[in-house]
């Protein structure tokens, strides 16, 4: 029984999911609007296990999600006439977790070794590095970035092409928000959670206290980067049929996903659904009905919402709600 209660905080995030995922089907016309608020949350989710469970800011993050565009894009570009049909999108996903996992551990080998500023810079230095490399060295293509439309219709047929594209693709990163949500319960009621805890209060006690510090953040490190190398793959590859550096990776995605875990609350299990749905639908209403302004009012409203609740929105949920019956639904 202790252990079901452990993990009854998963019930609010499935529920979220499942009435967005419900909302997207049955209202015509805002699937598109759902898909978006999707890939916040996921980003979030994954960002989260990483940033919100250690303090780590990692700037370069948008690299592991470049990369696993990358994965899914070279098998279907170069595979489409061997005949696997959607086996080819099964060896998409696999490799966009190992370049993913790779590029993660050549990076935190180095970076970290580095704490607060100096861990950030680097992964800066990290993520734009790497796309000059890509560029300058031609590898993939190099700048011309890699178009695969055409391969992917050969290879699933005209149909299911579309389908996966339109469809099918935002499922995948529904089940990515899923399966980042879960491993963040997971690790925040087990033995990683703890020690993760530990070294973003204060990284040299936890060394005294025998934490192997090195140990948890790789960890976390490298299942945040599996995370967004599927994310990569599925909100990206599959869903724009092509690849471009510039694009994947800009780090603008990286800002958006350090403001949706802090506007939801870092460390915490709902928090980037929260943090993804206030900005998902800020952002998208302000374009609309304030296209050329969402910026200019944007802004000042995430400053707001983060000085007023330094602890994230969930935090201060959480606050509210303590000694009463949801407080253990509420992590």
């Amino acid at each position: 029984m202790e252990r079901v209660t452990r993990y009854l905080p998963a019930v609010p995030v499935l529920l979220a999911y499942l009435l967005l995922f419900a909302f997207g089907l049955l209202v015509p016309g805002k699937w598109q609007l759902v898909s978006q608020i999707a890939f916040f949350c996921a980003l979030g989710q994954a960002f989260n296990l990483f940033m919100g469970m250690t303090g780590y800011v990692d700037f370069g993050y948008v690299a592991f999600l470049g990369v696993g565009t990358y994965g899914m894009a070279l098998p279907i570009s170069m595979l489409a006439d061997k005949g696997l049909g959607a086996g080819t999108i099964v060896i998409g996903l696999v490799l966009s977790v190992v370049m993913a996992v790779l590029l993660s551990l050549a990076v935190g080998a180095v970076a970290l070794r580095l704490r607060g500023a100096y861990f950030a810079i680097a992964t800066i230095g990290v993520n734009e590095g790497f796309r000059y490399l890509i560029e300058g060295a031609r590898i993939w293509r190099g700048s011309e970035g890699i178009i695969f439309s055409s391969q992917l219709r050969a290879t699933l047929g005209r149909e299911a092409a579309m389908s996966l594209s339109t469809f099918w693709a935002d499922v995948m990163v529904f089940g990515v928000a899923v399966l980042a949500a879960m491993l963040t319960l997971i690790y925040l009621r087990g033995k990683v959670g703890y020690a993760l805890a530990a070294v973003r209060m204060d990284e040299d006690a936890a060394k005294v206290m025998g934490v192997n510090v090195t140990r948890y953040k790789i960890i976390a490190f490298i299942s945040s980067a599996a995370l967004a190398g599927l994310l990569g793959a599925t909100a990206w590859a599959l869903k724009l049929t092509y690849v471009y550096p510039a694009d994947v990776f800009a780090i603008h995605y990286t800002i958006e996903a350090i403001i949706i875990v802090l506007l939801g609350g870092a460390g915490t299990l709902l928090g980037p659904i929260v943090g993804g749905l206030i900005y998902g639908l800020s952002k998208y209403f302000l374009a609309v009905h304030l296209p050329g302004f969402q910026l200019i009012i944007f802004a000042p409203i995430i400053i707001a919402i983060i000085v007023l609740f330094p602890e994230g929105t969930v935090g201060m949920i959480r606050r509210r709600l303590a000694g009463g019956p949801l407080e253990k639904y509420i992590v």
